[in-house]
């Protein structure tokens, strides 16, 4: 019968899984983990993360989502939720790592890792992004990627509210101009997200 129990969990929606999981019910917690662990990969990517450092800061951002499970209230969805965590992980793996100080000094300096554009090439998000400067990408992706707000990120990265703003506006501007004609509709519903 675990076959049967199994296939209950994969019908279910977050918010019952959440409380199963709650109940210390690890074959539902891994539903979680099954359903969203490509997507918080993903954003850690998009952060900078190399794969394996994803797939690492992912499974601890896991682990601290089952033992933090309780406190999940399904107001809002138990991706972004997992999200938060693994980004304020992966940060703190960057302070900690002292990766941060070059970084900033990165953005105090003006120096840029924008690509040229190739109109041959078709461009998705993810290309553009890596056409971004680092803390341009790594504001512009704990916003919007792990659903930090302005002031959470300024927060976590360390650096003054404004500071952030000006990243995740130049950063946007620059996806913009790289995915248009795409780009409108796709960003423009997360304006005022500060």
């Amino acid at each position: 019968m675990p076959g049967a129990r199994h296939s209950r969990f994969a019908s279910l929606h977050d918010v019952e899984l959440c409380s199963y999981s709650a109940t210390g019910e690890r074959r539902a917690f891994g539903e979680l983990v099954r359903r969203h662990g490509s997507a918080v990969r993903g954003v850690l990517r998009r952060m900078g993360a190399q794969p394996a450092e994803a797939d690492d800061v992912a499974q601890d951002a896991f682990l601290i989502a089952f033992e933090r499970i309780a406190e999940f209230r399904g107001e809002g969805a138990f991706a972004g939720w997992v999200k938060k965590i693994a980004a304020r992980l992966y940060l703190r793996r960057l302070h900690r790592d002292r990766k941060m100080g070059a970084l900033t000094a990165e953005a105090i300096e003006g120096e840029s890792e924008v690509r040229p554009p190739d109109a041959d090439a078709a461009i998705d998000l993810e290309e553009a992004l890596k056409g971004l400067g680092k803390v341009e990408r790594l504001c512009v992706t704990i916003c919007f990627g792990a659903g930090l707000s302005h002031s959470e990120a300024a927060e976590a990265l360390n650096l003054p509210l404004g500071t952030v703003k000006s990243h995740v506006k130049r950063g946007l501007e620059k996806l913009r101009t790289r995915l248009e004609p795409d780009a409108g509709g796709l960003l423009e519903g997360r304006r005022g997200h500060g």
